[in-house]
């Protein structure tokens, strides 16, 4: 009987990748037979977990680049280092962010209030536009965005986080039409507070903040059950714009929203909806035409 792995050969980019879900994600990911490439503005840790996944494998099974993934010029990196290494793309996860922004009450700085919505949402859009040029390419593919359980739920002390993974989560949805086009599925996992060194705060400062305080209480959800989530998603092909939660207890759910408006429902609308999706997904395809032409002229075919 022939043992044969879930992730067989496939290649995926992970942004992220050098430490906690990023890089146990990878770890899973070759264990199940893929490739890896990894990227990551924390360069000492990345060569070293590409180091060690290469050591456990006992052959080149991952590969690490520096990441600044707010950039276009460090994503085009990202994907052509995997296409150069191991000969495409055929997974995404998009999973590099950082934690809460500054404070509501903050003084007023431009670079410190963008910085959160770069890294946490702007860098998926950007990750996502190269990912599905390569991945088009390559027939299709699969991509899994990072949001978080505060990507659906709102928190009054984390504001400028909030808004960033929301922005993934409509992001993510709003690309339902992409299998139709490219047959690349996008979706999300949304991990509750996850037992990595991100949320390990000192007695002091628990005490100093009320809200460091609550996420103390707060249970946390295994890093394992959020890779289980991670990988349905990428492995599951009957999934596409959808979202997962990733909670204590390992549980693992959908969410699921209502996206009734019945108000807006008039016959004529709904005629003209229905007329849209059927001609929408054409439309597409001719402007992904023209977006790989524009790709390889800048920068070159693979």
């Amino acid at each position: 009987m022939t043992n044969t792995k879930q992730f067989e050969n496939r290649v995926a980019v992970i942004t992220g990748g050098s430490r906690g879900i990023g890089k146990a994600v990878a770890t899973a990911l070759v264990e199940q037979g893929a490739k890896v490439v990894l990227g990551d503005v924390l360069e000492a840790e990345g060569q070293t977990t590409a180091q060690e996944l290469n050591s456990k494998a006992n052959a080149k099974v991952a590969a690490f680049i520096r990441t600044d993934v707010s950039k276009y010029k460090d994503n085009v990196a990202l994907f052509k280092l995997a296409e150069k290494e191991f000969g495409g793309v055929d997974i995404a996860f998009l999973n590099a962010g950082i934690g809460q922004g500054d404070p509501l009450f903050s003084p007023f700085d431009d670079e410190a209030d963008e910085r959160i919505m770069d890294i946490n949402a702007t860098s998926i859009i950007k990750g996502t536009k190269v990912a599905l040029i390569h991945m088009a390419k390559r027939g299709g593919g699969t991509i899994v965005n990072t949001s978080s359980f505060y990507g659906i739920y709102p928190e009054a002390f984390t504001n400028s986080y909030v808004a960033s993974k929301h922005a993934v989560i409509g992001w993510t949805r709003s690309l339902y039409m992409l299998q139709k086009v490219c047959n690349v599925r996008v979706n999300a996992v949304c991990p509750y507070y996850a037992e990595t060194d991100i949320i390990k705060f000192s007695p002091e400062r628990i005490e100093q903040f009320p809200q460091v305080k609550l996420i103390s209480k707060l249970p946390r959800v295994s890093v394992d059950v959020v890779v289980k989530a991670v990988l349905t998603l990428m492995g599951d092909e009957t999934r596409n714009a959808q979202v997962l939660l990733a909670l204590p207890g390992d549980v693992i759910r959908p969410h699921t929203f209502n996206d009734s408006l019945p108000e807006a429902e008039t016959p004529e609308a709904l005629q003209g909806i229905k007329e849209y999706e059927q001609a929408y997904p054409e439309f597409l395809k001719a402007r992904l035409a023209e977006a790989i032409e524009t790709y390889d002229k800048e920068y070159g075919s693979d």
